[in-house]
């Protein structure tokens, strides 16, 4: 099974944006929201505003990079295209970082939520979950991609019950009441987790119809629904119950719920938020095999990952491969922190995107560009300056922790970045 099959673009406008609207609506907002609400309280719908505004900044740099390379490498091609092969593979491997974490975490939260519905251990549905979503990934994307949108369809019930229950109650608080004003800001650099997933769009773009075209108006839609319906499930949330019990509860989305339906309401709950994690897994991992196939693809990891199903037409040495890894990450602890590790990645990553399409705006003018981001100065685009300037501000108020596990994750990908590349020029000059 080598590398000469090539990826089958099967997916449509509507596939892989209700793909990504999946990814994005994934185990998030139903688990982060109640500590977004302790730090911003009843201002936490600003924290949401703010943060899905530093998503949409970085998104638009997306677009227009997916649309000059559609490539299923993304972030890696993209910095690679502009600052080289060193900063390519440091941003490829940081978000394979990231991906490997998000899932691992996720999948314990399924693993959590199937053991209280089903009786059997975490660890076995975390893994049982491992197994069964790379066996659906090897087998078609076009049915992982329905898979996801199915769920996607479930959680998203779960959102819309949240804003009715809300409903009765809006108006009942002061929307502006908060405990001070960093702790919006926290809560911001916090949510942003909520918001990933649209990057996913941009990795499955080899497998999508008319990708140069079709992949930035997947991000758009996806980018503006998901910013509306969470500064709406934000506010009805504060309006059912206040903010510091959000704050304190482990299942707060349940919570709220349950004000309007008893305790029906945590079972009601628990499975959608099975299937929300169940997703977020699948569509994470579908991201994260692409990434690490495009990067195999291009010589930066072993060719043996980039191989191709002859018949499938599926990067099956990359799916599995992903699995393993995030497997390895299974035990590693709260969601919370995981989320903020997983955020100070992907910080450094949209800082390096966005100032890479302003770079690239000088050294390559000339390169088509089916979307182009407006508003500039010359070739100085302004929003991708302000994309990287909020992506530094949401960075600075990770908690002195996370900045210590992140820096070491980080500094493991410099060291393999440096061996990696030092090989290849002994290599060039034996030859």
């Amino acid at each position: 099974m080598g590398r000469e099959a090539e990826l089958k673009r099967n997916l449509s406008l509507s596939e892989i944006t209700l793909v990504g609207i999946g990814n994005i609506l994934g185990a998030g907002i139903y688990v982060l929201m109640g500590k977004a609400a302790g730090l911003a309280g009843n201002m936490v719908w600003a924290s949401f505003l703010f943060a899905g505004f530093t998503a949409s900044l970085s998104a638009l740099s997306y677009m227009e990079l997916s649309s000059m390379y559609p490539r299923a490498g993304a972030e890696y091609e993209f910095a690679r295209r502009a600052f080289g092969e060193r900063t390519g593979l440091f941003v490829g491997l940081l978000v394979i970082y990231y991906v490997a974490i998000t899932a691992s975490a996720v999948a314990l939260g399924f693993g959590r939520y199937f053991s209280n519905i089903f009786g059997s251990g975490i660890l076995i549905g975390a893994i049982s979950l491992f197994i069964v979503l790379s066996l659906v990934m090897v087998y078609g994307i076009k049915e992982s991609a329905r898979l996801a949108i199915l769920m996607t369809f479930i959680e998203l019930s779960g959102l819309l019950i949240i804003i009715y229950v809300g409903i009765p109650y809006l108006g009942t608080v002061n929307y502006f009441e908060a405990p001070n004003l960093s702790g919006i800001f926290e809560a911001s650099a916090l949510i942003i987790f909520a918001f990933l997933g649209f990057e996913d769009i941009v990795r499955l773009s080899q497998e999508t119809k008319d990708a140069e075209k079709t992949t930035p108006k997947a991000l758009l839609i996806a980018i503006f629904f998901t910013v509306l319906l969470y500064i709406c499930v934000s506010i009805a949330a504060v309006s059912v119950l206040d903010f510091r019990v959000l704050g304190i509860s482990d299942i707060p989305l349940a919570e709220v719920a349950a004000v309007a339906f008893g305790k029906k309401a945590f079972v009601l709950l628990s499975w959608i938020a099975l299937f929300s994690t169940m997703n977020t897994v699948l569509v994470v991992m579908l991201g994260g095999s692409r990434i690490i196939y495009g990067m195999a693809d291009s010589g930066s990891l072993p060719k043996v990952l980039a191989r191709v199903h002859p018949k499938l037409k599926t990067p099956w040495t990359a799916i599995f491969g992903i699995a393993c890894f995030s497997s390895l990450f299974v035990f590693f602890g709260d969601i919370a922190t995981v989320a903020n590790i997983a955020n100070f990645m992907i910080f450094i990553v949209f800082f390096i995107v966005n100032i890479s399409l302003i770079k690239l705006r000088y050294t390559d003018p000339e390169r088509r560009r089916p979307f182009r981001i407006p508003v500039s100065i010359g070739r100085f685009p302004l929003f991708p300056a302000l994309g990287a300037l909020s992506a530094f501000f949401l960075f600075s108020q990770i908690s002195k922790e996370v900045m210590l596990y992140g820096f070491f994750l980080a500094g493991i990908s410099a060291l393999l970045v440096l061996l990696k590349t030092r090989k290849r020029k002994e290599e060039l000059l034996t030859v």
